[in-house]
């Protein structure tokens, strides 16, 4: 249901600070929302120089841009918590500052959303959901990460 886009500047995050961020924010994810693990996404996005520019220049600082897009039906509180841990975790792996991290999470109408070709519940209706999908697509679900 998440999907989280990484953008930083090519060469500031290493494969293994890719694989740890991927991971603390899936965690996050899954720990503030309860949402199983095998609906987040994180997607990273390495960014030329010359190709990302702030106040109309070039870009000098080690930025890191999360953009996560997100079901709608969370409660502030919970947007705040999401919004700390990752926050924190970025800046503990890709070694920044906080000035450096900017983040932001665009809810989505439940309705308007098709992920492993069905449309998503509003949250607290996921396990009827669950329940109700075809066994073989609740068991591709499920292996995805293992």
């Amino acid at each position: 249901m998440p999907t989280y886009i990484v953008s930083a500047a090519a060469g500031l995050l290493s494969p293994r600070a890719k694989e740890e961020l991927a991971a603390s924010i899936t965690g996050s994810h899954n720990q503030v929302t309860g949402a199983n693990t095998f609906f987040a996404q994180v997607m990273f996005q390495d960014i030329p120089p010359y190709n990302y520019f702030m106040g109309g220049r070039p870009l000098r600082h080690d930025q890191v841009f999360v953009h996560g897009h997100v079901r709608a039906g969370r409660t502030r509180e919970q947007k705040a918590e999401l919004l700390k841990q990752i926050v924190n975790d970025v800046c503990r792996i890709a070694k920044v500052d906080k000035v450096s991290v900017w983040i932001y999470l665009s809810e989505l109408p439940p309705g308007q959303m098709v992920e492993y070709g069905e449309i998503l519940p509003e949250p607290g209706q996921e396990s009827q959901w669950m329940v109700a999908l075809d066994p073989a697509v609740r068991a591709f679900m499920e292996k995805v990460g293992t």
